[in-house]
């Protein structure tokens, strides 16, 4: 071959070379981003859902009520107002001192020795929030510095017991939220790792793995929650697990996320069956590769995405669940607080005299608006993940 035809070919090669440098390639994660904002409710949506998480979050850096503080004589079932509030954390250090001067004379010494151990036991804090954490305690003092004495006024009106609404709605959401969340990634640990071990394994295994979902399914949820919260709360057992420091409401997250696993372990499997006679996962084999290596390293990564969309429609499922288990009494108890729980006291001052709309109005809104924003949130996704709708 001449040597002028090879200089043309491989300047050909260089020229095409330099073009495909230049044509940068978009990642199926980049391309599944830019489509989902093509889809407005799906952001909006998430910058719902966001504002919703930052807000829990942050719930005792903000200058609320107390959520457990009860004034039955002068706030018994306000309505919204804009009364200021003062948040009156120093009565604690002034009732302590009021028992300390108080003449033995006057009064049983030992009524008084009693109630002045009560109170030094307790403090500021567990008489105006229920058990605060470490991180709760330590935002709860930033924002005394920060705001003081001054309390949002009763913007969403107060309960039967005095307590205001709209403290308990955002004390509230970090119990609804982390339920949905603990729940669904319990539910996705067991499902996605049981789903796809039937799926890729088959035969004989992977039918006794699916007929024990078939039987699972066929036991009605609500019986077996109530049946093992119920089993929990037994006094001996209930005892033996607050010494581990599990307390219902831990027990509530496993229980519930323990039994929302079946419908993702049947979705995982059928993607794994689609998926395990693919050339990637052949060459796996031939590389030597194992089961649990072609399961977790190759199989799982391949079904993220409709894992992800399931998800997202697992959490608000897993919400209402919680809710209706605290309306009916078998979830979330008192001085807690969740969604439903407020729900529950709403519905039980409704009477045909009058009704005290805010008690249930102002609760069952921020619910709604969280589970229509996660339900819409699962659709973008949805179509965001799904190659099939790339041109539409």
């Amino acid at each position: 071959m001449p040597k002028s035809s090879i200089k043309v070919d491989s300047s050909r090669y260089s020229a095409l070379l330099e073009e495909a440098s230049a044509i940068k390639g978009i990642s199926l994660g980049r391309d599944a981003w830019r489509r989902l904002c093509r889809n407005r409710v799906a952001i909006l949506s998430l910058g719902f859902l966001a504002m919703v998480l930052l807000l829990a979050v942050f719930t005792p850096l903000l200058p609320l009520q107390s959520p457990i503080h009860q004034e039955l004589k002068t706030r018994y079932l306000l309505a919204p107002n804009l009364q200021p509030m003062r948040l009156n954390i120093g009565a604690y250090q002034k009732e302590l001192d009021a028992l300390r001067a108080q003449p033995d004379s006057q009064s049983d010494p030992e009524s008084v020795s009693r109630q002045l151990a009560e109170l030094e036991r307790s403090n500021p804090f567990d008489r105006l929030w229920h058990k605060p954490g470490p991180i709760g305690r330590a935002l709860l003092r930033l924002r005394l510095k920060l705001f003081g004495d001054w309390c949002i006024p009763s913007l969403c009106g107060t309960d039967s017991l005095g307590r205001d609404v709209l403290s308990r709605i955002f004390w509230g959401s970090r119990v609804a939220l982390t339920v949905g969340i603990v729940a669904a990634f319990v539910s996705l640990v067991i499902g996605v790792s049981y789903g796809a071990t039937a799926g890729y394994v088959g035969g004989m295994v992977d039918e006794i793995m699916m007929r024990i979902v078939d039987v699972l399914y066929s036991i009605p949820f609500i019986f077996v929650v109530i049946f093992l919260i119920t089993f929990l709360s037994e006094p001996k057992i209930k005892a033996a697990l607050e010494d581990m420091g599990i307390n219902r409401i831990v027990i509530l997250y496993i229980v519930i996320g323990a039994i929302y696993w079946l419908t993702m372990a049947r979705v995982v499997r059928g993607q794994v069956i689609s998926l395990k006679n693919e050339q990637f996962i052949e060459a796996a084999r031939t590389i030597g590769s194992g089961r649990a290596r072609i399961i977790f390293r190759h199989l799982v990564p391949n079904v993220m995405g409709i894992v992800i969309v399931y998800l997202t429609l697992t959490i608000p499922a897993v919400m209402l669940f919680e809710a209706f288990l605290s309306f009916l009494g078998m979830g979330v108890t008192p001085p807690d607080v969740s969604w439903g729980l407020l729900a529950n006291e709403g519905i039980q001052v409704i009477t045909p005299i009058k009704i005290y709309w805010w008690i249930v109005f102002f609760p069952g809104l921020a619910l709604t608006l969280t589970l229509f924003a996660l339900n819409f949130l699962g659709d973008g996704l949805r179509d965001a993940l799904d190659p099939r709708m790339k041109n539409r």
